[in-house]
């Protein structure tokens, strides 16, 4: 068993991974901790936290690994990381996303961005910074980004050996997923070349972000009376982009017939319409774009669409003007 590279006043080397549903951080976070514990010797714990099982919904998981001889006493979550995982480069910016993080923290991204835009991207003010395009490499290989960030932790780390996360991949995906070993296994192995990394010092450019509670706002003596919600949600200002798995409807408006049918299979109202004069005098809805803001990808409008106006494609190679327009004029536009 390799000594851990660093700990910190507890004797715990400790990973956050921050992530939404649907991208497989908690299984990610079961894996790593089966491989440290019962593959590797150390000892360890994991769990997450998240809300409602759903896509979208806010997910994080923690793994401590610490020396055999000692006990496992901590179960609160990983507030100043030695690496960060962050699944999304949308999710990247959220308030708090950096926080705890320091000089000897090791931050790794998936984005295809380079390693001094993701840098700035996120104002990381110090640390090493890790850059894995793990969305173009799951995509490639029909799998997860989970498998190939995995790959790109156990590359990085210094003490998780490759082969120990191999063999908890096996066995977790082979008990019921067998056909997907395979795919699984190359998109690790991916994961644990196609990365850059550099080191940052803090130079004065970003600030750091330390770790803070900022307590409860409401309590017994400013709660609203009858539970009142004083900030009611509203979709206007909601944003699925980051819930999508790198695909997205296209519409191709000219062969579409408006006849409403992508409307009525949409969970979240992504279409819209407008009223117009028809040639012959009468007012009908048109559909005039998708909102990609509110596309989580499900693609069930590709599946109903019975004039193939709606095709399904890759998000990462589809131009950002047809994303801003919401439609194309012909398919063909799209790249």
């Amino acid at each position: 068993m390799q000594k851990l590279p660093i700990v910190n006043g507890l004797g715990f080397y400790e990973i956050r991974m921050a992530s939404i549903g649907g991208f497989g951080a908690n299984v990610a976070g079961k894996i790593l901790a089966e491989a440290g514990v019962l593959k590797l010797g150390y000892n360890g714990s994991n769990f997450s936290s998240y809300g409602s099982e759903k896509k979208g919904s806010a997910v994080s998981a923690f793994v401590r690994f610490c020396d055999p001889s000692m006990a496992v006493r901590v179960n609160s979550p990983v507030t100043e990381p030695h690496m960060l995982v962050i699944f999304l480069e949308s999710i990247a910016r959220h308030p708090g996303m950096l926080s705890g993080v320091g000089p000897d923290t090791t931050v790794i991204l998936n984005t295809s961005m380079d390693v001094d835009a993701a840098r700035d991207y996120l104002g990381l003010a110090c640390g090493t910074l890790v850059v894995v395009d793990a969305m173009k490499i799951s995509i490639e290989e029909k799998t997860r980004v989970n498998t190939a960030l995995l790959g790109t932790i156990a590359e990085v780390s210094g003490f998780i050996k490759a082969e120990a996360i191999k063999e908890i991949l096996v066995e977790t995906f082979g008990k019921k997923y067998a056909a997907t070993v395979p795919a699984n296994l190359k998109t690790f192995e991916r994961g644990a070349k196609e990365f850059k990394m550099k080191k940052f010092t803090d130079d004065g450019k970003y600030r750091p972000q330390p770790f803070s509670r900022s307590g409860q706002k409401l309590g017994y003596l400013n709660q609203p009376i009858g539970g009142v919600i004083v900030a009611a949600g509203t979709s206007m200002y909601k944003d699925l982009s980051s819930s999508r798995s790198g695909y997205i409807p296209v519409l191709d408006i000219g062969k579409c017939t408006s006849c409403g049918e992508c409307d009525i299979t949409c969970p979240d109202y992504c279409f819209e319409w407008a009223s117009e004069t028809s040639k012959k005098g009468k007012q009908e809805q048109v559909l005039k774009r998708i909102h990609y803001q509110y596309c989580k990808g499900c693609l069930r409008c590709v599946v109903i669409c019975k004039f193939e106006a709606l095709t399904t494609h890759v998000e990462s190679e589809v131009k950002k003007s047809v994303i801003e327009s919401g439609y194309v004029n012909d398919v063909k536009e799209i790249k």
